[in-house]
């Protein structure tokens, strides 16, 4: 059987962290935290089931996560955030993948689907999201982008039928917040990159974003907590563009 090493970068988690690590009982031979010097539990709790703790000085997510990913004992990862939970079937889909003579892919999709205001999304489009987590160390690495990290490999990828849950807001305040960070660095990438929007597009971005998310997306089918994401997923597409034109318009 191959090994695998779960690599996990951390700061003020103690909310999430336990329950990440609970549902790791079993798979991987090491859980390596990378953690940048956080004031509450999150060490402790970590320390508590069994973790390799490495205490480094935040720079970027993509060099955290790579850290993490160099400082593994295996050459296979699966990379998490503190608030993603694996479910059983996913877990046991991987201890056979691994227990395979021969393992066909060069790194694994997994399903993420969002517990929003209460609830497993199941339309939405935030259920069953094909994320790259699971991967061979020696095949590839994490590489830049504004908004989000993303795993790059010189191979073949699968995909994986089990699911993660991401547990990704506490609260619409919560919410409100990252949409703040997310929408800037969006913005500051739109601008680096040349892309330029007319004003009027900031007026036509918000109807056709929630009625694709509301209506084609399915999030109607989500009930209440389908229609306020749906609402946040337009705010948000259309904050970007108004950041983006604004960013310009300054320089």
């Amino acid at each position: 059987m191959e090994g695998l090493t779960a690599t996990i970068i951390t700061y003020q988690e103690e909310a999430n962290i336990g329950r990440c690590l609970e549902a790791l009982k079993g798979l991987p031979e090491e859980i390596l935290v990378v953690d940048s010097f956080s004031t509450d539990k999150t060490v402790e709790i970590c320390r508590s089931y069994g973790c390799k703790v490495i205490l480094r000085e935040f720079t970027s997510y993509v060099d955290q996560k790579q850290f993490a990913v160099n400082e593994a004992t295996n050459e296979w990862i699966l990379s998490l955030d503190a608030d993603e939970v694996i479910t059983e079937g996913l877990k046991n889909e991987i201890i056979s993948l691994l227990e395979q003579e021969t393992i066909p892919f060069y790194g694994y999709e997994i399903n993420l689907s969002l517990f929003y205001m209460g609830k497993i999304m199941r339309h939405s489009g935030v259920a069953f999201e094909p994320k790259l987590r699971l991967f061979n160390r020696n095949s590839g690495a994490f590489e830049f982008t504004y908004v989000h990290e993303r795993i790059k490999l010189d191979g073949p990828v699968g995909r994986l039928n089990g699911t993660a849950i991401h547990y990704s807001y506490k609260n619409l305040y919560h919410h409100l917040e990252k949409t703040d960070m997310y929408t800037t660095l969006a913005a500051q990438h739109n601008k680096h990159k040349g892309k330029r929007y007319h004003k009027l597009w900031v007026a036509i971005k918000f109807p056709a974003t929630f009625y694709i998310y509301f209506f084609i997306k399915g999030g109607i089918l989500d009930g209440y907590a389908g229609f306020i994401w749906s609402l946040f997923a337009a705010f948000s597409s259309t904050v970007k563009i108004a950041k983006t034109i604004e960013m310009t318009a300054r320089s």
